[in-house]
């Protein structure tokens, strides 16, 4: 099966990183656990695992910034994962950035280089 020929780290997490199918940008990087990447297999919906909150995270399921899944790449050591996806709304971000890579380092200081598309009060509003 697909899942037994990942290479899961000593707390049952892989990294992936969320790109856009079609220009190629780097949406996000989280973690999956086994049932999370078998979820998004069955369901082509975005499902990571929450560090932070112990739990199955669907991404999506609070902003309504969903992500269909259309592949997903195993890198060549099977330890790291990429969901190529649809990010439904633009906004991959919990701040309200289309990336969570919205800072560039110039010089010696981080830039933003990207505006906010939607404020995370917004996003967030019908979940308070």
């Amino acid at each position: 099966m697909f899942i037994d020929e990942i290479h899961f780290d000593a707390k049952g997490l892989v990294p992936v990183i969320a790109q856009d199918a079609k220009d190629g940008t780097i949406l996000m990087l989280a973690w999956a656990n086994k049932e999370a990447l078998e979820e998004t297999v069955k369901t082509g919906r975005g499902t990571y695992f929450s560090r932070s909150r112990s739990k199955l995270w669907r991404k999506g399921e609070e902003s309504g910034n969903i992500q269909k899944v259309s592949e997903i790449l195993l890198d060549c050591d099977c330890d790291a994962v990429i969901y190529k996806v649809e990010q439904i709304g633009g906004i991959a971000c919990h701040t309200g950035h289309r990336s969570c890579f919205y800072k560039t380092l110039k010089g010696n200081a981080w830039e933003e280089n990207s505006d906010v598309l939607k404020s995370p009060d917004v996003m967030y509003s019908n979940h308070k």
